[in-house]
């Protein structure tokens, strides 16, 4: 019967259940008319009907609709709201003093109870944390330390961006230099959109491995001689990775050329060689299609 009191093992449910429906918006203690609806065993249209019938009980300090992004914010922090994410819907959330008029209009025994173990449930909470003020400032403090800190970071990765040697039209490597030289070449095959195609006498699988490090979808072509060793090397090499295609040059070819999209780099040794003496890389201001209709 609806005048029954609850039974100890429901208000115990209760307790727990409240406490976790507790949220703060605008500085302030709330329950989502959702939650509170199903602590009070009625639909949420119902509740809202209900409040509105005596709208002049809930001044907006008592309940008030939440924003858009408040709504946001709600979806976020509490998974049991997820279907509200694309609802139009409005959403009103009851304060102490709404929950406290609430048992008034409602007028049952059940609405009382639950009303008086919500008001209980602000009031442990509110206690709670006044006693643990100390620590969530210890807490606020830290996470501000935290955030000053990434910050710094941020800031030291900047600046270590800003020092890192560019990719330049021109590149000189001295002697020796074969790591700078690598890392070089590797940054252009990393920059390639589309393509990129190799113009080389003397190739081998390092050749492969520079070759790897392209953006996925980016097709790769080497012109070279032909050798067993290199055909064995790239047939191994597309059974594993992204092919990459092999053109046997035409005729010797003196000049070594890297074609990254629309863009050509005259290479002053082989890619394999870069670094073990003095080598110059330059980008040219001719286009792919001259280098490429010269080699025919």
């Amino acid at each position: 019967m609806e005048k029954e009191l609850m039974t100890d093992k429901l208000k115990e449910s209760l307790d727990v259940s409240v406490q976790s429906r507790i949220l703060y918006f605008r500085g302030m203690q709330v329950v989502v008319d959702r939650d509170l609806a199903d602590l009070y065993g009625v639909e949420t249209k119902r509740l809202n009907e209900a409040v509105k019938r005596n709208i002049k009980r809930f001044p907006e300090r008592y309940r008030f609709q939440l924003s858009q992004n408040e709504m946001s914010e709600l979806v976020a922090i509490c998974d049991r709201f997820a279907s509200l994410k694309h609802s139009n819907a409005p959403s009103f959330v009851f304060t102490e003093e709404g929950v406290a008029q609430l048992s008034s209009v409602l007028k049952s025994d059940k609405a009382i109870e639950v009303s008086i173990m919500i008001m209980d449930a602000f009031v442990a909470m509110r206690r709670f944390l006044s006693a643990n003020a100390g620590m969530f400032q210890r807490i606020e403090s830290l996470e501000q330390r935290q955030k000053l800190t990434d910050q710094k970071i941020a800031q030291v990765l900047q600046r270590m961006d800003e020092l890192s040697p560019m990719v330049t039209p021109e590149q000189i490597f001295a002697t020796g230099c074969v790591w700078d030289a690598w890392n070089y070449v590797s940054q252009l095959v990393r920059n390639a959109k589309v393509r990129i195609i190799l113009i080389d006498n003397f190739v081998d699988d390092r050749v492969l491995t520079l070759l790897t490090k392209r953006a996925k979808g980016v097709t790769a072509a080497i012109h070279s001689r032909y050798t067993v060793q290199f055909k064995l090397d790239l047939e191994k090499h597309n059974e594993q990775y992204e092919s990459v295609d092999f053109i046997q040059l035409p005729h010797k070819s003196h000049d070594r050329f890297l074609i990254i999209d629309d863009d050509v780099y005259l290479m002053g040794a082989s890619v394999k060689d870069m670094g073990t003496s003095l080598c110059a890389i330059t980008k040219m201001k001719v286009t792919p299609d001259m280098i490429l209709t010269l080699l025919k």
